[in-house]
């Protein structure tokens, strides 16, 4: 039988009547954009993720883009991130005028290594950040010498499970830049810092942080497919600073405030109406739904424990994975192989993602070359993401645990 790395349709039958009510809703009020939807799930998301502020936006995408711009980053600032992560990431950092810094990733976790993000800003500090810190390494582009300064580090919360942000809040700290969260694959997942300073940041009552909590900003994407996915594009950025969240509220509006006095050049990145509505439906079901992808998770470990040549996603001891994608390692250059049985079994699968970011075409100007980060292109030729939906049954799930086992025993 045909299982689909993920199918929509059946979360929507689960919760069709409150979500064609929500919808019939904003139609019947023709308020359309931003308004009281808007308003109601931006405080609702607040609380959820245990902050003061969240402001609606148009995606994921410009979520992270706003938060660059509420910082004012732009041409002569660097921003280091993961070189394994969706473009966006990166894309963003391009698109305000700003040069990404790739750095590597934790092998277990797939997130950002705390020890690569010191590394590289020490050798800013050292006097590198004078000249593009890739020359160090790559003589051939001494053409591309360039001055800028980092200004703020994206930790990637890959998969549905945050990043040592004691770790990276601490040097990000030492070093004076700021951190944005990218939390688009994480809304739910939880963090238990061990340092003070964070828990100040918590509100009573609370044993652990929600992504979106620790950092400057906290970024999130309401992409279809996300664990928490609106009927069209969708984002949300989350702060604890009232300045950022009064800059943020105007730039996604031209910068006006009030309408049509514009303090500050913004644009056009509003969460509309009906999405609100939907997402607003949604909201008190993410825990529900986040516990049975972990459940579905749980059952994959034991199905794959003992087959060669897998290793199944690693969980931190101090933190919670949401498992947006249960995303498991096939060894030994099998990972195509692998990928290529289970499709003529009619099994779905993704692989997210194939090329690491410092070897996209696009940012062949910066000068990175292969070999540079090892654990990096080692995850891009072996990971494999499985089904993983709240909606998945458990004869599904079974046939494709014993497939796989089949393919690799």
């Amino acid at each position: 039988m045909p299982i689909p790395i993920l199918d929509l349709t059946r979360q929507y039958k689960a919760i069709q009547s409150e979500i064609d009510e929500a919808v019939h809703r904003v139609l019947a009020s023709g308020r359309f954009i931003l308004g009281p939807e808007v308003q109601a799930f931006e405080e609702e998301a607040a609380a959820y993720c245990g902050v003061k502020h969240a402001i609606g936006v148009a995606s994921g995408t410009d979520a992270l883009l706003l938060s660059l711009r509420a910082l004012g980053i732009g041409p002569g600032d660097g921003v280091i991130l993961p070189s394994f992560t969706f473009f966006a990431t990166a894309g963003v950092v391009a698109n305000v005028g700003a040069t990404p810094v790739f750095s590597e990733i934790d092998p277990q976790t797939f997130n950002l290594d705390p020890q690569s993000l010191r590394t590289t800003l020490e050798r800013f500090s050292e006097g590198l950040h004078s000249t593009n810190p890739m020359n160090s390494m790559n003589s051939r582009n001494a053409d591309l010498d360039r001055s800028f300064r980092i200004r703020a580090v994206i930790p990637v919360h890959l998969y549905g499970q945050m990043a040592d942000m004691d770790e990276i809040i601490a040097i990000a700290r030492e070093y004076d830049v700021a951190v944005i969260e990218d939390a688009a694959q994480a809304i739910g997942a939880t963090y238990n810092s061990h340092r003070a300073e964070l828990h100040e940041l918590n509100e009573p009552g609370r044993s652990s942080m929600k992504a979106g909590a620790i950092g400057d900003f906290g970024c999130f994407s309401f992409f279809p497919t996300k664990n928490l996915g609106a009927y069209g594009d969708g984002g949300m950025i989350t702060t604890n600073n009232d300045a950022y969240a009064e800059k943020l509220r105007m730039l996604r509006v031209h910068g006006a405030k009030p309408k049509y006095f514009h303090q500050i050049i913004g644009t056009n990145s509003r969460l509309d109406s009906l999405q609100a509505a939907i997402l607003r439906v949604k909201l008190p079901h993410l825990d529900e739904w986040i516990a049975a992808r972990q459940e579905i998770a749980t059952a994959y470990d034991e199905a794959l424990a003992d087959v060669d040549g897998i290793t199944a996603p690693s969980r931190a001891d101090d933190r919670t994975h949401i498992y947006h994608q249960y995303t498991i390692r096939v060894a030994n250059g099998r990972r195509d192989e692998v990928q290529q049985h289970l499709k003529e079994q009619g099994i779905g699968t993704m692989i997210y993602y194939p090329r690491p970011l410092h070897l996209q075409e696009c940012f062949a100007e910066l000068g990175y070359r292969e070999g540079q980060f090892p654990v990096t292109e080692a995850a891009c030729s072996e990971v494999l993401s499985l089904p993983v939906f709240p909606e998945l049954v458990h004869d599904e799930q079974e046939v494709v645990a014993r497939t796989l086992c089949g393919i690799l025993r």
